[in-house]
Order: structure tokens, then sequence, then C-alpha cells
């Protein structure tokens, strides 16, 4: 088992998902087993909620390549979350189109609703919300979208938002 440290615990990669990670590295050819590191990150995301530094070493390990290998991809990519962050995750189109029609207010909104800053989790640990760069919907804005499933929100207003916070409430209840 390769052992990770988060939040000052000892975390272990179990054996079930040490087995995706090699059922990933497995459809690459032999010596190109770093081109599974982005479905081996996404697998390490859905188990931890988040990628650690010590989980990125780890994984650095687990395909021998350099820490740095794994850092540089996990940090390009916005989808790999760095630090923890709620259950759900809002995230919010903040480039100009989506501006123009009302984003900024919405994460003002969701500042208030929610009562945490922006990278801030709530403190039932549901919710956490975040500016992010273009969601390719700007005739639709202001847009969102919310992980880990990645649904998908146009023309949003304060009580559409509302209505999502309230429905992703009642799913955890």
């Amino acid at each position: 088992m390769l052992s990770v440290k988060q939040h000052n615990e000892n975390v272990t990669f179990s054996p079930e998902l040490l087995a995706k990670f090699g059922e990933v590295v497995s459809r690459y050819p032999e010596g190109k087993q770093k081109s599974g590191l982005l479905p081996i990150l996404h697998l390490v995301q859905a188990e931890f909620g988040w990628v650690s530094a010590d989980a990125m070493d780890q994984v650095a390990v687990y395909l021998h390549i350099l820490p740095i290998e794994v850092y540089e991809v996990a940090t390009f990519y916005t989808m790999f979350l760095l630090e923890p962050k709620g259950k759900y995750v809002l995230e919010i189109c903040r480039t100009g189109p989506c501006c123009l029609v009302g984003a900024e207010r919405i994460m003002g909104h969701l500042e208030q609703k929610l009562g945490v800053r922006e990278g801030e989790v709530t403190a039932d640990g549901l919710f956490s919300w975040r500016g992010v760069e273009c969601l390719a919907a700007c005739g639709f804005g202001p847009v969102l979208q919310i992980g880990p499933e990645y649904t998908f929100y146009e023309n949003l207003n304060e009580a559409k938002v509302d209505e999502l916070i309230d429905n992703l409430k009642a799913k955890t209840e």
C-alpha cells in the first residue's frame, strides 16, 4: 500500500484504488505509464476529494516519474483541487461576457448565502465556490458548473442559485 499524509492523518491508497491505477496504466505501452497521469489524478481526487502534495508525490512514485511532472499537470488543469473543498464545488465563470450579465453579482450572492468567501468551505463541509475562467457558454451567462459531477447551469440569477443550493442540500439529507 502507498501511504499519503492529508490533514495530518495517514491516508493510504487502498488496494482497490491501486488496482484502478493498474488498470489505467495497462492501457498504455510498456514504458509509457506517464500517459495514465490524468486519469490517475482523477481517481485520487475522487477518492480523497482533492489532490494533496503528498498524494502527488505518491503518484509520482507509482508511475516512476519525477514529482515535478505530476505537479506540472495538477497545477495546470483547473479541474484538480489542490486543497480541501466542499462536497460540492460551485464554479462560476468570471470572464468578461459573464461578468457583463451578472457573474460578479452571483459571486457576491454565493458569498452571502453560503457564508464563506471564495475558496473557503462551509462549516458543514458541503459547499465551496470559486471563480473560474471561461466555461464556454458566453451567450448564456452567467453560468456555473457544480463539481464533482460537473453539472452545468446557464442564465443564472439569485433565485436559481438558491434553488440549486437547496436541491444539493436535500440530496445529502
